[in-house]
């Protein structure tokens, strides 16, 4: 896999642990929740800087009390059309304070990674050829003015993201 950051395909140096493999002492590791779950009293004084990865579905407040642990937390795409990391993404940056590196993997394409940038991811983790292709090549889409608040553009001056309220008939 291919890691896209800041603007430019750097090179990875975490690597995510499957689940059932034992944690090498040393290095950058992402690790499943299950395991995280199961294994963090493991960790009780540790420095080792740890990453986790989430899938879709998965309920924040489940590993709400360990964020400030993880230096990279990686939201799982598992097909373009699912959607749900993108909310995780906005609440954990937003509600619950996360400042650490939010990394979207799975099936990231070129045509999200502006919206997802928006909701709090700042790394890509790129599979698809196509994608790689578009951004190594410097086409990246992009729309600069936006109805809806979020991380990195404002909404224009004069416009405001919410509806009007209906008036009632009488």
């Amino acid at each position: 896999m291919t890691l896209y950051k800041d603007g430019q395909f750097i090179e990875d140096s975490w690597r995510l642990v499957p689940e059932g493999e034992d944690v090498p002492p040393s290095g950058h590791v992402i690790l499943p929740l299950d395991w995280w779950t199961a294994e963090r009293e493991a960790f009780e004084g540790s420095n080792v800087p740890l990453g986790l990865c989430i899938e879709p579905g998965t309920r924040i407040e489940d590993f709400a009390a360990d964020i400030s642990r993880f230096s990279v937390i990686a939201l799982v795409f598992p097909k373009f059309q699912d959607g749900r990391a993108y909310s995780t993404a906005k609440l954990l940056r937003e509600r619950y304070g996360y400042t650490g590196e939010l990394r979207a993997v799975g099936d990231v394409l070129i045509d999200q990674i502006q919206i997802m940038a928006r909701c709090g991811f700042d790394a890509f983790e790129i599979s698809d050829p196509a994608t790689e292709r578009a951004l190594r090549a410097g086409k990246i889409p992009g729309v600069f003015h936006f109805y809806q608040p979020g991380i990195g553009a404002e909404v224009p001056a004069g416009r405001s993201w919410t509806r009007s309220p209906s008036k009632v008939a009488q």
